[in-house]
């Protein structure tokens, strides 16, 4: 088996449309849910998202590319690009057909999806963009980074809802593991601020409605009452380490577990016991070849809704025992809301900087306690930490779980 490390890392966030910007302001507490500006959603009842700020997809795309490419594909595509420099394999000598690209999106093209069917309904079927299908099909964004960078291996994408890059990168280490790749990029895309999105969500109860930005996205707050939906990337590059080090590359971290299955159990409830997800932590663990008391920091999924952070509580007390409430666990959502497929990119990401650094992000606007939900989010503020591994979780409707385990890179 193989050892697989992290050689790139790439972000367009709510937060920032680099990675130095969106941990920048992750350590500072900064909050990137604002009022929609989209579209006006007062009919909706829902105000407020975390939407991506200031993109400029000229930086990476042509004119004619940018009409041909749903935003969901821009993203995914500037946030691998910027993985890629990151690498330093643009420079590179490579193996293009042992380089292939997994990528998960939840949803693909919705907003494509959403103006067609208008464009239909009020111009008629013969005025539909011609580049409709493969603007909205979910698979583009893989395969847009795949003709961008000539990757010429496996490419595929990976639709677990909310699980979605976190399967998807787990899958890309698992390639590289076994041998079937020296390189892979990984990672989640999703655009789904419009009409529909918001409004499809809302009709499930599942969004918050509150006007105050500071109070929509609280995970393990007790008085939270839903997510709010955020957009973005987050992209890694991942690499087999003999490979890494022949190039000299800079290695900023390592992935040693992954684990995944499903509840089984119901389309959009997790299982409230968290039986699921504990045996998907417990499955990472055990790929790592490490006990629970070597993990020093846990980046949740903390969506923000009552079932959810219980549940993933729950999960937490079962596979690590007393030893939980000495984990810090900060929940990323809590500044972007929540990123549906791409959510366990840019939290991977997160994670990566985290071991990093030596520092774990805060969960911003946590207020009240719930006694469902009593272990050390780290509500006070960024923290110093010194962690040699640390998990990633990420949990889909459908009763997807998926999480990784990451190991702080030593020159060794």
């Amino acid at each position: 088996m193989k050892r697989v490390v992290i050689t790139g890392l790439g972000a367009v966030t709510p937060l920032g449309n680099t990675v130095k910007e969106y941990w920048q302001k992750l350590v500072n507490g900064e909050l990137g849910i604002r009022k929609i500006t989209k579209f006006a959603s007062d009919d909706i009842n829902v105000t407020l998202a975390g939407e991506v700020k200031d993109f400029d997809p000229s930086q990476v795309l042509d004119r004619k590319e940018q009409k041909r490419m749903d935003l969901f594909s821009q993203y995914g595509l500037a946030a691998a690009l910027e993985a890629w420099e990151m690498s330093g394999l643009s420079d590179a000598e490579i193996n293009h057909k042992r380089f292939g690209v997994i990528v998960g999106s939840g949803i693909g093209g919705m907003t494509t999806l959403q103006d067609q069917v208008r464009v239909m309904d009020k111009k008629g079927a013969n005025r539909v963009t011609p580049f409709f299908v493969p603007m909205v099909i979910a698979n583009m964004a893989s395969g847009n980074i795949s003709i961008r960078l000539g990757a010429k291996g496996t490419s595929q994408t990976i639709v677990t809802a909310c699980a979605s890059a976190t399967n998807a990168i787990g899958e890309a280490f698992r390639a590289i593991k076994s041998g079937a790749a020296d390189i892979m990029i990984s990672g989640g895309t999703e655009a789904t601020i419009c009409e529909i999105g918001i409004a499809g969500f809302a009709a499930l109860n599942a969004l918050n409605t509150t006007n105050d930005p500071k109070r929509a996205s609280i995970p393990f707050d007790k008085e939270r009452k839903g997510f709010v939906m955020g957009e973005g990337a987050g992209m890694l590059v991942l690499e087999e380490l003999e490979h890494a080090q022949k190039r000299g590359a800079v290695i900023l971290g390592e992935i040693v577990g992954y684990g995944s299955n499903c509840d089984a159990s119901h389309m959009t409830a997790p299982l409230k016991d968290g039986s699921g997800a504990a045996d998907a932590i417990a499955m990472a663990l055990e790929e790592a070849k490490i006990q629970p008391e070597d993990i020093g920091y846990i980046n949740a999924h903390g969506t923000s809704t009552p079932a959810n952070d219980a549940a993933e509580t729950t999960a937490i007390k079962h596979v690590f025992g007393a030893y939980a409430k000495k984990i810090p666990i900060s929940s990323t959502k809590s500044m972007t809301g929540h990123l549906l497929g791409a959510a366990g990119g840019i939290e991977a990401v997160a994670s990566v900087k985290t071991l990093q650094e030596d520092l774990a992000h805060p969960t911003v606007g946590y207020k009240v306690s719930d006694p469902e939900c009593d272990l050390d989010y780290l509500t006070e503020g960024v923290r110093s930490i010194h962690a040699e591994y640390a998990i990633s979780n990420s949990f889909g409707f459908g009763g997807h779980n998926a999480v990784i385990c990451l190991k702080k890179w030593r020159d060794q």
